[in-house]
Order: C-alpha cells, then sequence, then structure tokens
C-alpha cells in the first residue's frame, strides 16, 4: 500500500509538472548552438547539456518572438553580469532598441553604492526597477519567467514576481535612467542572452508563445 500511495503522488507530480509545463519548447538543445546566432564562439555547451557564458557577448534567437513566457535557469559566479535582451531589433542595442532584462549578482561588495534600482537583477534597464534580495548565492541555480505580453512586462525570479509593469505607463512621463529607448515600442524581435565579461551557466531554456 505504501508503494501504491507513493506511485500515486510521484504521477501526481508528473502530472502537475506536464501541466506547468504544457505548450513550451526548447529553445537549447543541450548539444549544440543550433537555433542561435551572435556570438557563437563565447558560449559552449558543457558536457553536461548546460550552456556556459565563457564569457561571452551577446547570443541570440534566430527566430523573432512577440508574445511570450520565456523560462530559464540561470547560476551566477560572483559578480556576474549578463542580461537578456527581449524584441530586439537584429544589429539592434538591446538595452535600448529592444530591452534588457538585468542578469546581475547585484549584492556584491563590488557593485556597492555603484548602482542604480533600475540596474538591479530582474529589472528592465533603464526603466522598470525590479523588487531585490530574491537570488539565491552565486553558485546556485536559479529559475526565471520572462513575460512579455502586448504592453506587459512581468519577471518572477524562484517563483517570486520582482517586475510587473505596463511599459507604456512606466515611461509616459520619461524614462527612470533619463534617456531614450525607442525599442519599448517593439512589437516583436530576437531573444537573447547579453554577455557582459562574466562568466555564468544556462540550462532549460524554453519558450511558450502567448497569444497564437
Amino acid at each position: 500500500m505504501k508503494f501504491i500511495g507513493f506511485v500515486a503522488v510521484l504521477l501526481m507530480a508528473v502530472a502537475a509538472f506536464g501541466a506547468e509545463e504544457e505548450g513550451y519548447v526548447p529553445l537549447f538543445n543541450g548539444k549544440d548552438l543550433t537555433g542561435w546566432m551572435g556570438d557563437t564562439e563565447g558560449y559552449v555547451v558543457q558536457d553536461d547539456g548546460t550552456l556556459l557564458c565563457k564569457p561571452g557577448g551577446n547570443l541570440f534567437t534566430e527566430k523573432e518572438y512577440a508574445d511570450f513566457s520565456f523560462k530559464f535557469e540561470f547560476k551566477l559566479t560572483p559578480g556576474a553580469n549578463n542580461g537578456v535582451g527581449i524584441r530586439v531589433p537584429k544589429g539592434g542595442h538591446a538595452s535600448y532598441d529592444g530591452m534588457e532584462i538585468q542578469i546581475l549578482d547585484d549584492r556584491h561588495e563590488k557593485y556597492e553604492g555603484k548602482i542604480k534600482p533600475y540596474q538591479a537583477h530582474g529589472s528592465i534597464y533603464g526603466v522598470v526597477p525590479a523588487k531585490r534580495d530574491q537570488l539565491k548565492p552565486a553558485g546556485e541555480w536559479n529559475s526565471e519567467e520572462i513575460i512579455a505580453n502586448g504592453r506587459d512586462v512581468k519577471v518572477i525570479l524562484n517563483g517570486v514576481t520582482i517586475v510587473d509593469a505596463n511599459i507604456d505607463e512606466a515611461s509616459k512621463n520619461g524614462t527612470v535612467d533619463g534617456k531614450d529607448h525607442p525599442g519599448l515600442a517593439n512589437k516583436k524581435g530576437h531573444i537573447g542572452f547579453l554577455g557582459h565579461g562574466s562568466v555564468l551557466e544556462f540550462r532549460n531554456i524554453r519558450i511558450k508563445e502567448l497569444n497564437k
């Protein structure tokens, strides 16, 4: 009976996981960089199937996406700095011609007193500051979901919503960094990892397109 009970619990867990992931497709196959473009030399696939920024520059999906839920896991090294570009045009600057969602070990001592709220991890760079202190320590895996649905952008880190913003509302009186961000108007573009000279790892990279 105990075994049957265990099997029932296991099947429920599998069913719940499958329901949660329904509609998602992998963007990274764990073997090579098929489907990606950009700095394909600065990112390497490791033997365990994870993606290592060694460090590298910008690595983008070949395909463009409009409205989506983008899920991934990442592991920082101390002080690591990277980002996720969304709705970025080919050849564009991710932070301005698209949007950059920060990936940053923002409590590292080297950033103490040196970063603005809109530079903290999970922030829409220059536009929307994120709720802080939801990152796991460097060396541990974090899970993140970025949802872009029309003019609304949400960032969920380790199960906690750290950004929930309407980008029109957030920028109607100008952006918080005082700079032009024409990419806020984009309806679609490439998704990518934005290397800034740091080593970190990624895995379980997948996406679900919305409103299709």
